[in-house]
């Protein structure tokens, strides 16, 4: 929680007088009632992360009062890449009722539980895989990861985990079979698998998990030759900071994924993350800076056009959906929702994700903006999805959302929905307890 700031309070006085604003004025500008601002002002009520920046881009603060407003980094650990898991089984138990979990484990210690005489199956190696079958499952098993990618659109990650989780396995232990040339292929496509389960299990809201999923991508890449993955390990580890609302972190873990030695697609994705981590700060300057160079290196040829995308693929024009995803943070609601109007109009509509995770964004940028009206019919053709794909970083956004619409409790629209964003909005503890 927020703890009230005196020298928060001071500055923003000070900062509203050099502007000519009353209290009245300002509240007019950033939607905030008088009374409370007078309360912050004063120092008797904390800022709000949101009330800060917007307090912040009215006044041209350029990120003064947003660092004023952000508590010390106790809450934001820097998060270090996992280390790694030599000689692990992989450990699932899938239940008829609903509930499955997964978790890694030693060879000593399977055997020690006991768990060895359980039914299990595997080929001895004796038999070297034949090319046609490394082939075979190479061809199969790429179809299936597209249709996987477009299936996890629309469904909650526990139905696909499992099945996403089995082919990694398949697809590592193949290899292991195969000659040099398909070896190679085979853990190239099983880190892509490997990664894509990294951002389903954070999707749960389990980040300690997503984070040990992409180092198993960094690994099986690794083993096939391949290094450029452990770039967009960066990235990913950033989206985990980005989550805890540490700017700091975000930043340098982006800027570490951008050595000019990596494929320009990783390079790009990680520009956007710089971005979001300036914008997190309310730099609107670095983030616009570090947009133009995503865009600048995403336009160039894929390096890897072979393999999966790394990355989303249902997003027409990546650069500009996180440029109205940025213009949220540094107090530029109205201009965040009109990108992303533009945006969103791209999407198809099976990207069912896609379109709740920007379209609850969106809303949250219109009531920010103090339309409530728009914001609440934005909103209400989402609740359906956000239940169907049960996404953790939605309803990181979702709570935002929730939090500015309580501004207006006697608001008929507002009324009508708070029951349904109440209920979306809570953790879903089943989901960010489980491994994966």
């Amino acid at each position: 929680m927020p703890h009230p700031s005196t020298s928060f309070g001071e500055e923003l006085r000070k900062r509203r007088l050099e502007a000519g604003l009353s209290l009245t004025g300002l509240s007019g500008l950033v939607h905030y009632s008088k009374a409370q601002l007078s309360k912050v002002e004063r120092g008797i009520k904390a800022p709000s992360r949101d009330l800060a920046r917007l307090c912040d881009a009215t006044l041209g603060a350029d990120g003064g009062l947003i660092a004023l407003s952000t508590p010390t980094a106790v809450d934001s650990p820097v998060v270090s890449a996992p280390g790694r898991v030599e000689e692990e089984n992989w450990m699932m138990q899938l239940s008829p009722y609903g509930p499955s979990s997964f978790g890694p484990v030693g060879r000593r210690d399977v055997v020690n539980a006991g768990v060895a005489s359980l039914m299990t199956w595997r080929s001895d190696g004796s038999n070297p895989a034949s090319p046609a079958a490394g082939a075979g499952m190479l061809e199969a098993s790429r179809s299936l990861f597209t249709h996987y990618r477009r299936l996890g659109q629309a469904v909650e990650p526990g139905l696909l985990l499992p099945v996403l989780i089995t082919q990694t396995h398949t697809l590592r232990e193949l290899s292991a079979q195969s000659d040099s040339g398909t070896r190679r292929r085979l853990l190239a496509l099983g880190s892509r698998y490997a990664e894509y389960v990294g951002w389903l299990v954070q999707e749960t809201g389990n980040e300690r998990a997503a984070l040990w999923w992409t180092q198993r991508a960094v690994d099986l890449a690794a083993a096939g030759g391949d290094q450029a993955l452990a770039g967009y390990a960066l990235v990913r580890r950033a989206l985990v900071t980005l989550y805890r609302e540490d700017a700091e972190q975000t930043i340098a873990l982006a800027r570490r994924a951008q050595s000019g030695v990596l494929p320009s697609r990783i390079r790009g994705l990680a520009a956007q993350r710089e971005a979001q981590g300036h914008a997190l700060a309310g730099d609107s300057s670095a983030c616009l800076r570090s947009l133009d160079r995503a865009r600048a290196l995403l336009t160039r040829p894929n390096d890897g056009a072979d393999d999966p995308v790394i990355g989303s693929m249902h997003l027409p024009d990546p650069v500009g959906m996180v440029t109205g995803w940025c213009l949220v943070d540094p107090g530029r609601p109205r201009e965040a929702g009109e990108e992303l109007d533009r945006q969103l109009a791209q999407v198809g509509p099976d990207a069912v994700r896609t379109q709740v995770r920007y379209g609850v964004r969106r809303a949250l940028a219109y009531a920010s903006a103090g339309e409530v009206d728009h914001a609440c019919e934005l909103t209400e053709p989402l609740l359906d999805g956000m239940t169907a794909v049960r996404s953790a970083t939605v309803t990181t956004d979702l709570r935002r959302l929730v939090r500015v619409l309580a501004r207006y409790p006697d608001h008929p629209l507002v009324r009508r929905l708070a029951p349904r964003l109440g209920t979306l909005s809570r953790p879903n503890t089943s989901l960010e307890e489980s491994p994966s």
